[in-house]
């Protein structure tokens, strides 16, 4: 039985901070958000009155009763603060990317490891309903041997901004904005693949840094798994389409999550619920006879909470966490593996696919 709250320090109340691990963090049963690092008090404090604001993350490591730390500062950062925080005997929740190298994200793994602390990264959008969905789809079998899987992340931002990400600094640009969501979505669903082929640009007018992105990745005898991200794009394109032996899914939209946390909403009962349908194009045909039918299906909720509800059931209670460091660690060796291929213009190869989940490239008896 549950019999202590952890207090949270929350290190970062700019976007990330205060939009998605505030909030998901107060949701949590048997987390408190205890204490905030930021250089505006007073920006803390209109949302959380009274909060307990340190100008210095090195003030919040040296709390003795903050048991977990949550980094969501630009990513150029994620690295020197986790370290501080592990070293400083806390548990760590780093907001994704886990680093911005793949020799840092090893580093706090050890580290991790050692001290004998939690490290997870916030892989938030394993808890988005069309993802949630499609995953279901593909336990059950229903679209057959898949084929071809393309994911998107699309939006239309003309516009470049006055913000860290459209600027030249480490860990800046699209591909490591949306593709760590992209990747560990694919990861989860096809493990490690055999190679991966990068192309980035710079497509808006003044943009200092890649706004756009398509990746490939090579499973081998498996799917073709291409993914993309645009600041560019102002026509609606399918966020996922899915292709099998037995039929197609098609899902458009973004999980609404992210924008009802953007609009102040918190999370509570019927939270994720996304009113908008996926389509599913399936062969009812007996034999050789083809029959396609189009089918409407609900999407399971989105739960942006699962991941917060499962930290403290970690720590509480020795569970998995909902993220681990080691499959953090994967999604960062895709990260790199990318930017090595568009540098040098070719496929870089990985290590060999993880076999284990293969089966979820198979529909039920085949």
């Amino acid at each position: 039985m549950k019999t202590q709250t952890l207090n949270v320090g929350l290190v970062g109340f700019g976007m990330a901070g205060r939009t998605f691990h505030a909030p998901l963090v107060a949701a949590a049963p048997w987390l408190e958000l205890s204490a905030v690092v930021s250089g505006d008090a007073a920006k803390v404090q209109a949302v959380y009155p009274g909060m307990t604001v340190h100008d210095r993350s090195q003030t919040l490591f040296a709390d003795p009763e903050i048991d977990l730390v949550v980094i969501a500062t630009p990513n150029e950062w994620h690295f020197p603060l986790a370290k501080a925080a592990l070293a400083a005997g806390k548990h760590v929740v780093v907001d994704k990317p886990m680093a911005v190298s793949l020799a840092e994200a090893r580093q706090l793994k050890t580290l991790a490891e050692n001290a004998q602390r939690l490290l997870s990264v916030f892989h938030n959008r394993r808890w988005d309903n069309d993802f949630l969905t499609l995953k279901a789809l593909f336990e059950r079998g229903d679209l057959g041997r898949i084929t071809a899987l393309e994911s998107r992340f699309d939006r239309f931002r003309p516009h470049v901004g006055d913000r860290w990400r459209e600027h030249h600094r480490p860990g800046s640009g699209v591909w490591f904005d949306l593709g760590p969501h992209l990747l560990d979505q694919a990861r989860e669903l096809f493990g490690m693949p055999r190679a991966i082929l990068l192309e980035l640009s710079n497509a808006r007018d003044g943009a200092e840094i890649d706004d756009d992105f398509l990746a490939v990745l090579d499973y081998d005898a498996g799917p073709r798994v291409t993914l993309s991200a645009s600041s560019l794009i102002a026509e609606p394109t399918p966020r996922f389409a899915v292709h099998g032996t037995r039929g197609s899914f098609t899902k458009y939209g973004l999980d609404p999550q992210e924008d009802w946390l953007k609009a102040g909403a918190i999370p509570e009962p019927g939270w994720g619920v996304d009113e908008t349908p996926a389509r599913l194009m399936l062969d009812e045909g007996q034999g050789e006879e083809i029959d396609l039918v189009r089918h409407e299906l609900p999407c399971e909720a989105g739960d942006y909470r699962a991941y917060y509800d499962a930290i403290a059931e970690t720590l509480l209670h020795g569970t998995p966490p909902p993220v681990t460091a080691e499959s953090a660690l994967d999604t960062m060796a895709l990260l790199e593996a990318g930017l090595d291929s568009y540098r040098q213009g070719r496929w870089v190869k990985l290590k060999e696919g993880n076999g284990a989940r293969r089966r979820l490239l198979h529909g039920k008896g085949e």
